[in-house]
């Protein structure tokens, strides 16, 4: 069983560039091995709520063909972010690309980055504000394990990691955006989530800015034990 978190720098909108960049991320993660690789929150998108509904996933869409082709060819799971459109509510998602079909998450749990994070500049509106929280939350297998999603503000409370636990997963896929005034506190829950459930924790962010927003980088994975291993804070890069 290989693990990889993919680190992007997403290009604002612009989801063909995008999955462009997560099929090579791919293809570098099979080649080392990896049976599965989760990439930031939003990360087709980038997070850029305004364009969220202009920008939508919907079941079948076309747009996810190249990472269905290589999770085929690889055989490899991928987990990529985006709005997903459900039948009522606009949702912040993650698609589960595995080599016999794609399945999504949906974020439980929304949030809002503090008014005073960005000085002078601008600050992305309160999630609730464009979107609803979803229920979709399937366990993916890895070999004999089984993993479940979390997406950012979802690591925040404790009860989404227990249910995860007792469900049986022993690997929980972290897909986030973090900023650095608030990378110490995620690093705190992420290794306390490891180490209360045995899990080992993988922990996806962007590389560079997104949303108007400086990212803190370092995606990291976490063992049970609470051992950190990650990567340098910015650019585009995989940790296996």
């Amino acid at each position: 069983m290989t693990i990889a978190c993919a680190q992007t720098v997403p290009r604002a909108g612009d989801v063909a560039a995008n999955v462009a960049e997560h099929v090579g991320l791919a293809e570098d993660a099979a080649d080392r091995g990896a049976t599965v690789v989760v990439f930031p929150e939003l990360s087709l998108t980038g997070y850029e709520l305004d364009q969220a509904d202009r920008l939508a996933f919907t079941e079948g869409d076309t747009r996810l063909a190249p990472l269905v082709a290589v999770a085929r060819a690889r055989a490899i799971t991928l987990v990529v972010g985006a709005p997903v459109r459900g039948r009522d509510a606009l949702h912040i998602g993650a698609w589960i690309v595995r080599p016999d079909g794609v399945d999504r998450y949906t974020k439980r749990t929304l949030g809002a980055f503090p008014a005073d994070v960005n000085p002078g500049g601008a600050v992305p509106p309160p999630e609730p504000s464009v979107f609803a929280p979803g229920d979709d939350d399937p366990l993916i297998a890895v070999g004999s394990a089984r993993a479940a999603v979390a997406i950012c503000a979802d690591v925040g409370r404790p009860a989404h990691a227990a249910h995860a636990a007792e469900r049986g997963a022993t690997i929980y896929l972290a897909s986030m955006f973090v900023i650095p005034a608030e990378f110490d506190e995620a690093m705190h829950r992420l290794r306390d989530r490891a180490m209360r459930h045995g899990m080992t924790v993988a922990f996806a962010n962007y590389g560079g800015p997104s949303g108007g927003l400086a990212s803190a980088g370092r995606s990291a994975i976490i063992a049970p034990d609470g051992t950190v291993r990650a990567l340098p804070t910015d650019g585009a890069a995989l940790l296996v």
